[in-house]
């Protein structure tokens, strides 16, 4: 959990506080607490106050967007910090086309591992 980098917060379109996240999943805020902990999600301090916060396009239909767990341990097993994959996950990408980010919550999970995968090559 880092403060956010201003141009990496300028990259993500929306954010949810941790207890947000809880109600849309319907779990406590304890267990949001540990999927940030156990790097299934990432959250990063942000604002005034510093609250904690994790992307909202993380979160769809009441879960944890389908392919993002796998995504960010292939980035972490190549060497990415928590900010360093926001930026891939939320940077524009002509070729996908749309943000890595946005092809995981469209279901195209298969390519953005693959390419997440090429980056440790």
């Amino acid at each position: 959990m880092t403060e956010i980098d201003a141009n990496i917060d300028g990259l993500v379109p929306a954010w949810l506080n941790l207890p947000d996240i809880a109600e849309e999943i319907g779990v406590e805020v304890t267990r949001v607490r540990q999927l940030v902990k156990e790097g299934q999600l990432i959250a990063v301090r942000r604002g005034e106050n510093r609250v904690l916060q994790v992307p909202a396009d993380f979160i769809k239909d009441g879960k944890v967007v389908k392919g993002l767990v796998g995504t960010l341990t292939l980035l972490r097993d190549d060497g990415f910090s928590d900010d360093e994959m926001l930026e891939w996950l939320f940077t524009p990408d002509e070729t996908l086309p749309g943000t890595p980010a946005q092809a995981l919550r469209e279901n195209r999970g298969t390519e953005v591992k693959r390419r997440a995968q090429a980056l440790a090559v």
